[in-house]
């Protein structure tokens, strides 16, 4: 497998997620990584969790905690992201696994560590498959414009077509 580096971004809620997930079920190599998901109650949003593909799973943020990281309505426990995020990354880097991370968005770069950790595994020669912030942001803007990284927009009706280009260009191992 090669040492290609895809950021995958659009809009919240046209499917990076389902498409990062659906691209780790379908190949058949090692990887690390992790995943967003929502805390819905009552068909309402309330939070997020951080699981990895390996299933742990940690509550990244909720309109209950209480914390000075804050994205709109939601707390971020910094400490529980890193705790799932953090070996994964550091795992993908020292075993040359596919690192798939779901997301570098506003919650994840609270932490320092993974700001450092993913610069650390965007200059290495690991794969790497992640989503990341739709919006400017500066640290993200420096990973879309390091050399060798492709950086494509997922819109609603380019998923499945994304899906086979990225999956092509992933390879065998």
């Amino acid at each position: 497998m090669s040492s290609v580096k895809i950021l995958i971004t659009g809009p919240p809620g046209c499917g990076k997620t389902t498409l990062i997930k659906r691209i780790a079920d379908n190949i058949s190599y090692p990887l690390n990584g992790f995943f967003t998901a929502e805390i819905r109650e009552g068909g309402t949003r309330v939070g997020f969790e951080v699981e990895s593909f390996a299933g742990e799973k940690a509550v990244l943020s909720h309109v209950d905690i209480r914390s000075r990281n804050r994205v709109g309505k939601y707390g971020v426990d910094v400490e529980a992201f890193e705790k799932i995020a953090l070996p994964e990354i550091e795992k993908a880097i020292g075993g040359k696994n596919l690192l798939i991370i779901d997301e570098i968005g506003k919650m994840e770069l609270y932490s320092s560590r993974f700001r450092e950790l993913t610069l650390t595994a965007f200059k290495s020669q690991i794969p790497i498959m992640a989503t990341i912030l739709y919006k400017p942001h500066p640290f993200c803007d420096r990973l879309k414009s390091m050399p060798g990284v492709e950086t494509v927009q997922l819109k609603r009706d380019n998923l499945d077509s994304l899906f086979d280009d990225i999956m092509g260009k992933l390879g065998t191992p």
